[in-house]
């Protein structure tokens, strides 16, 4: 039925939004460019005059084809940003509480999806514009070709070409599925306690052997600027900074980042011998009963979302 009320429309409009954040999200990886994404789309929405919004007879469709089209300009535009970009990218994490139930965040709904994993992110980040848009909008939505090549500006073939090239470029990554959480706790607690006893073997055992470490500081926090690769090398790493540390490592709070376990570590001031520790999300992803990828997110821009914790 037709909406032509303007109450109406914003109650339609409200029954959507959890699902509009979703589909940004998954497009940008980035919560600010979601939100402002989805609220760009009530703007054109609001502005459509009553005889085309008659017209109108999907509303859920509409409005993720408009969110389609603003995420694809600002995909776009965020391709030069990235090759100036200091260190790995990493999207900015979708961190929840641990237990408990979801919040009235839309985003509480969003990290249940296990296509927006980091794990799965961080393969789309890898796509063009064009290809990330249309693999999002038809395999994870279901939105017809005709209306991805709508918003692409292309002709449907060309638009199931791109989804079809995206499609082979994410099955070539195989990104690790989301593995229990249970299994999840049960592997960071063994990791942990391996760290702690500083025991290079132990910990080297849980990690895969394909295991690489991303650190995204974006020049103005502290961490790896380069892929870390290899189970020694990352095994050295981790027992060596948390002798530094010893039980300070990883004094934070176990949290759900993007559905995936993770901890959220407040900064630590250096002194004396500790030369201190940025505010982060470090989290994780798991195969084969090993951790195959960690996550260390540390850019401020990227967790100001987050509440702080007590140091």
């Amino acid at each position: 039925m037709p909406i032509t009320d303007t109450t109406a429309l914003a109650e339609r409009f409200a029954e959507h939004r959890p699902h509009l954040v979703g589909v940004g999200y998954r497009l940008t990886g980035t919560r600010s460019d979601a939100e402002d994404a989805v609220q760009d789309a009530w703007l054109r929405l609001s502005a459509v005059d009553d005889t085309a919004l008659a017209d109108i007879r999907d509303l859920r469709a509409w409005l993720t084809t408009v969110v389609g089209r603003l995420c694809l300009d600002r995909l776009r535009s965020a391709t030069a940003r990235r090759e100036r970009y200091v260190g790995p990218w990493l999207p900015e994490p979708l961190v929840t509480p641990l237990a408990g139930a979801p919040g009235e965040d839309p985003l509480d709904a969003v990290v249940r999806d296990d296509g927006v994993r980091i794990a799965a992110l961080v393969v789309l980040d890898r796509l063009s514009p064009e290809q990330r848009v249309a693999f999002v909008l038809h395999d994870a939505f279901d939105l017809p070709f005709a209306e991805i090549a709508a918003t692409l500006g292309c002709t449907e073939a060309t638009a199931r070409q791109h989804a079809s090239r995206a499609r082979r470029a994410v099955a070539e990554a195989d990104p690790p599925p989301r593995a229990a959480l249970d299994e999840q706790r049960e592997l960071v607690d063994r990791f942990v306690a391996a760290m702690t006893a500083g025991d290079l073997a132990a910990v080297a055992e849980l990690l895969h052997p394909d295991v690489v470490l991303i650190g995204d500081g974006g020049g103005k926090a502290r961490t790896s600027r380069q892929l870390m690769l290899g189970q020694d090398k990352i095994g050295r790493f981790f027992v060596g900074i948390t002798r530094l540390h010893g039980e300070l490592m990883f004094s934070g709070e176990m949290v759900l980042v993007n559905g995936d376990l993770g901890v959220h570590l407040p900064e630590i001031v250096g002194e004396g011998r500790y030369t201190g520790r940025d505010r982060r999300v470090l989290t994780f992803s798991v195969r084969d009963g090993r951790i195959t990828a960690l996550y260390d997110i540390v850019n401020p821009e990227k967790l100001g979302h987050i509440p702080l914790l007590d140091p």
